[in-house]
């Protein structure tokens, strides 16, 4: 049966559906995990994924002074509750989503060792790290560094990088022979090797905390969070060294 003309026109006018754009303002920690979670989510449901990767406390700062971002990733609780405090997130949204590990990595294959044998490890060279006092995996490395008595000792060799990526890059191409790190880090990078693992008691939790804006203007950011704590999602962070909290 042939439709109408004018029917059949109105089908031809009608506007298709139109993909959703999600921005995500993501821990550098995330990136090799949530690069490939999104290549697979934009080819199951066709919204564009784009990710903007630093350091929680530069992508707070952003977000807190209006930012569009969608979808907030911190690998801290404290920039979380700071992006919180400032009425920028969706409190409802917030979820801890993952743990992680901090290690000691060196370049190419190095022998493991005790953590208490830094300094003589080290030597007078540079120890990669994060902005202590800032990024999060710098402050990680350093409370324990502290917790074990390391940091008076190892403070002066310090070389500091924007954020955790950067410092496991100096490490990868040899312009610091060691580096503070996420365990996370250490399976990207096949350029460097765990050397140690950081006691659990020796620092804060690791934890990943996430949340939806105040800005998003798509619904998709929420459904885009609920899918990181499920299949295929779950299986690539567990595969980079991360733990999936719920």
């Amino acid at each position: 049966m042939r439709l109408p003309l004018v029917a059949a026109a109105l089908i031809a006018l009608a506007p298709t559906a139109q993909a959703d754009e999600i921005t995500i303002f993501a821990a550098a920690s995330l990136k090799t995990a949530l690069d490939e979670i999104a290549a697979d989510w934009q080819g199951k449901h066709g919204d564009q994924v784009v990710i903007s990767y630093a350091g929680s406390s530069q992508l707070a700062k952003q977000i807190q002074q209006g930012a569009p971002a969608d979808l907030f990733i911190s690998a801290s609780t404290g920039w979380m509750d700071a992006v919180q405090d400032s009425g920028s997130i969706d409190p409802a949204t917030r979820r801890d989503l993952l743990g992680n590990t901090l290690v000691l990595v060196g370049t190419g294959k190095p022998a493991e060792a005790p953590i208490a044998d830094l300094p003589k490890l080290l030597g007078d060279a540079k120890l990669a790290m994060a902005l202590v006092d800032s990024v999060p995996a710098g402050q990680y490395g350093k409370e324990a560094l502290t917790s074990l008595k390391l940091w008076d000792k190892v403070e002066p060799q310090v070389a500091q990088a924007d954020n955790v990526r950067a410092a496991l890059k100096l490490v990868a191409t040899g312009e610091a022979p060691l580096g503070i790190v996420y365990g996370s880090d250490a399976v990207a990078e096949p350029g460097v090797s765990v050397v140690a693992t950081f006691p659990e008691d020796s620092h804060k939790p690791i934890t990943y905390p996430a949340a939806v804006t105040k800005t998003a203007d798509t619904p998709q950011a929420a459904v885009f969070l609920d899918s990181l704590s499920q299949e295929p999602a779950k299986s690539i962070f567990e595969m980079q060294g991360f733990t999936v909290k719920q």
